[in-house]
């Protein structure tokens, strides 16, 4: 499955999972020795799918589900919304970057500002109403101009707002479910953390 961790590759046809949708070795083509996945193994492997796509590791990942469980509402969607708020991927899903990887990284080097001031913590959780800009000295670079003109044929999601011409960006609501786009199953996250 696409996690679009390679940024604009994974839009293109230089894809690895455009090309090659097999396991390997020599039976992956034939698919002849595959089983079927079920259980627990199904719920492992959707989280290990959201653990890469956001870039979290198992402690961190873990401490953001304890979180979502002591919050009143449905432990899923929380689980998602506070992985949605990172800052490395609100970066990411302004366009600023092309990837998180590459967001986490901006971030990290402090090209990043919230609210006016440095942060270079990825994992930072951004609030409603929170301003997200890259800072003047950094708005000359040639990956983050690239990366917002090619931001121009896909969408930002609806609790967000742009603003490309003074590379800001600011948080107009906290994210739904419905604004989650990649098909994931927090349910069974839930499932395996509630063992």
């Amino acid at each position: 499955m696409k996690l679009f961790l390679k940024g604009q590759r994974c839009y293109g046809e230089k894809c690895a999972i455009e090309q090659r949708n097999f396991v390997p070795g020599e039976q992956g083509r034939r698919g002849r020795f595959r089983r079927k996945m079920m259980g627990y193994g199904l719920q492992l492997r959707e989280k290990q799918k959201v653990k890469r796509m956001y870039g979290v590791l198992e402690r961190q990942f873990r401490n953001y589900f304890k979180k979502a469980a002591r919050k009143k509402g449905i432990t899923g969607e929380l689980l998602m919304q506070l992985l949605e708020r990172r800052l490395d991927n609100v970066v990411y899903r302004l366009g600023f970057a092309s990837s998180r990887s590459q967001a986490r990284q901006w971030v990290r080097h402090g090209h990043v500002l919230l609210d006016g001031r440095k942060v270079d913590i990825p994992s930072c959780l951004v609030s409603k109403g929170e301003e997200i800009s890259i800072r003047k000295k950094s708005q000359e670079n040639v990956l983050i101009l690239s990366n917002i003109e090619e931001m121009a044929g896909r969408s930002i999601p609806s609790w967000l707002n742009l603003d490309s011409e003074n590379f800001k960006g600011q948080v107009l609501e906290l994210p739904r479910h419905e604004d989650i786009t990649m098909p994931i199953e927090e349910s069974l996250i839930v499932e395996l953390y509630s063992k």
